[in-house]
C-alpha cells in the first residue's frame, strides 16, 4: 500500500509536470502556412537592424522590434494576442536582452513573420503575450478592462478613420460601399 502511494505521488507529478511544461505551446490560429515554433533570441529594433538609425532603447517603444537570432537571422514579429496591435509592447522591456518565445511563423508572398503567444527572459517564468491592454490602458488615462476594444477608443483610429474611411480607400469608397 505504501508502494502504491510513492508510485501514484510520482505519477502524479510527472503528469503535472508534463501539463507545466506544454502549458505554454503555441496554439494554432488556423492561419494558411501557421508553424508552431518556440525558440530564442535577442530582442532588436528592426528599423535599427536594417538602416543603422539607432535610438537608445529601441526607440522608447516607438519602432517594431524583432528577434536576432543565430540560426535563423534576423526574424519580424508582426502580432501579439492582442486584437489589431504589433509586438512592440510585448518586446519593448526586453530591448538587447536574449528571450525565449513561444507562437507561429506565418509566410505570405514570401515574406516570414513570426507571430508571439508566449516570452520570457531566459531562466524566467512564461507570460503571455498580452500586455498591450495594460500598457494602452496606462497611456490612456483608463482601466485595462475597458481597453479590450481599444481600436474603438483610440484617438490616433479615429483619425485615419475620419481621413481614409473604415475600408481606408477614402470616404467615398465607404459611401459607395456602405451605401450612406
Amino acid at each position: 500500500m505504501k508502494n502504491m502511494k510513492i508510485i501514484f505521488s510520482a505519477l502524479s507529478i510527472a503528469v503535472l509536470l508534463g501539463f507545466s511544461i506544454n502549458a505554454y505551446a503555441a496554439k494554432s490560429w488556423g492561419v494558411t502556412n501557421e508553424v508552431k515554433a518556440k525558440f530564442t533570441g535577442t530582442v532588436v529594433d528592426i528599423a535599427c537592424e536594417l538602416t543603422g538609425n539607432c535610438p537608445d532603447n529601441c526607440g522608447a517603444g516607438s519602432r517594431q522590434l524583432g528577434l536576432q537570432t543565430n540560426d535563423q537571422g534576423l526574424i519580424l514579429v508582426a502580432k501579439n494576442l492582442t486584437l489589431y496591435t504589433g509586438a512592440a509592447e510585448e518586446l519593448y522591456d526586453f530591448c538587447g536582452q536574449e528571450i525565449e518565445v513561444d507562437g507561429l511563423f506565418t509566410e505570405n508572398r514570401n515574406v516570414r513573420f513570426f507571430q508571439v503567444q508566449n516570452m520570457r527572459a531566459i531562466g524566467g517564468k512564461w507570460a503571455k503575450a498580452t500586455r498591450f491592454h495594460k500598457a494602452w490602458a496606462e497611456k490612456n488615462d483608463t482601466k485595462p478592462r475597458k481597453a479590450k476594444r481599444w481600436y474603438r477608443k483610440d484617438e490616433r483610429v479615429k483619425t485615419i478613420i475620419e481621413r481614409d474611411g473604415y475600408l481606408g480607400l477614402g470616404l467615398d469608397k465607404d459611401t459607395e460601399y456602405f451605401g450612406n
